[in-house]
């Protein structure tokens, strides 16, 4: 008896996605990312119409100070935040130092937010200035995300007299990239039939989660591009790049799964001293980490946070910075917890009058008690197919 013959005819749609595994990862979301442009400085020149048109930067100007953020006329001097105040007087000679008034900036980002849950509640502050958006369902009930980003910018304009991009895709790796794309002012869509051509293009160092030193890295391995970083194996990956491995070569087939989390629960808090002058004196040192413990209880204190893990964060006058990380079985959040274990892992750390310290900080990290109830995770679905 003959077995029974099925027949499938693919179009090339279907072979497209039998190709590409991002079709398979999730359904298909609509994620928006919003980026104010230059922010504090934005506030600085709307409030102040005598700064409009003019270098300037957020910041303190001393000896020791850094660029907190520049506003679009100091960068095209190379003017940006965390840069140091005396290099950034040294590519900008005009430029004007604003003190910072974080608590007004606060103040203006809650107007902000706000405006971003006239749309949805899913919305993810990664900082003052930027957050993600889910708005696949939308309080406006409006099919298309890239109106919803024109709405927005809008509004953020005409009630805050403030500029923000915006970048819209299916994920948030793509969406983060989108919004990047045509700073200032921007608004970039990355379709899902445009991301893998779009990835291909994209230089190395645009890449989520790729700072100087594993640029550098992916240059001596031939990665420069999205193109480049897709060739590469998983397994290759992973060897030279650890757990992170999965993520690049996720990115370059534009699958990012993590969903947009209204709720971020709070990891570890810190505090770091740029100091007035170098030192290398050791009782000097442990006058200062002292300082700086005693200003981490106070933020302990006042956000209620326990941690089992302490970091020390060390860096030198010539910009190198050195961590060390201890964990312990109990909680971290009282002077005599703390300051032991800073000494314990200064010994770890060298220095001398010829590479003296600029700045010590510290944090603790890792909540002891974490929430009982899980998170929803998303789980990657890996299919293998033949090439055709």
């Amino acid at each position: 008896m003959l077995s029974p013959v099925f027949s499938i005819t693919f179009d090339q749609t279907n072979l497209r996605k039998l190709k590409n595994p991002l079709f398979y990862t999730m359904p298909e979301r609509k994620i928006i990312h919003i980026d104010m442009d230059a922010f504090y400085a934005s506030i600085e020149q709307r409030d102040n119409p005598e700064l409009q048109g003019k270098a300037i930067a957020v910041g303190h100007s001393g000896e020791r100070g850094v660029v907190a953020a520049a506003s679009y006329e100091a960068r095209k001097y190379g003017v940006r935040s965390a840069l140091s105040s005396l290099k950034a007087k040294q590519l900008c000679p005009d430029l004007i130092f604003i003190k910072g008034r974080m608590e007004y900036y606060k103040e203006v980002s809650g107007h902000i937010q706000d405006i971003f849950h006239e749309y949805t509640d899913l919305v993810e502050p990664l900082s003052l200035d930027e957050a993600f958006l889910d708005v696949t369902h939308n309080k406006a009930d409006i099919s298309l995300a890239v109106d919803i980003a024109r709405e927005i910018k809008d509004k953020i304009r005409s009630r805050l007299n403030l500029v923000a991009s915006a970048g819209i895709s299916y994920n948030k790796f793509l969406a983060k990239i989108a919004s990047d794309y045509r700073k200032p002012d921007g608004l970039c869509t990355i379709h899902p039939g445009q991301a893998l051509d779009f990835i291909s293009r994209l230089p190395i160092e645009s890449f989520w989660g790729v700072g100087k030193v594993t640029a550098q890295k992916m240059h001596k391995l031939g990665i420069h591009n999205g193109e480049q970083l897709r060739s590469c194996s998983l397994d290759m990956l992973n060897r030279h790049f650890g757990k992170v491995g999965q993520i690049y070569y996720d990115f370059a087939r534009g699958i990012d799964n993590r969903p947009v989390e209204p709720e971020r629960i709070r990891k570890s808090i810190g505090c770091e001293n740029t100091l007035e002058k170098d030192i290398w004196i050791e009782s000097s040192v442990i006058i200062e980490l002292y300082h700086v413990a005693r200003e981490l209880i106070e933020r302990l204190s006042q956000k209620e946070f326990r941690g089992k893990s302490l970091t020390l964060k060390i860096k030198y006058n010539d910009f190198v910075q050195r961590t060390r990380t201890l964990t312990v079985p109990y909680e971290l959040y009282t002077l005599d917890k703390i300051l032991p274990l800073a000494k314990k892992l200064l010994k770890e750390i060298e220095y001398s009058e010829e590479h003296p310290i600029r700045l010590i900080g510290l944090s603790v990290s890792h909540p002891y008690e974490e929430r009982s109830e899980e998170k929803e995770k998303w789980e990657q679905l890996t299919l293998q197919f033949e090439e055709w």
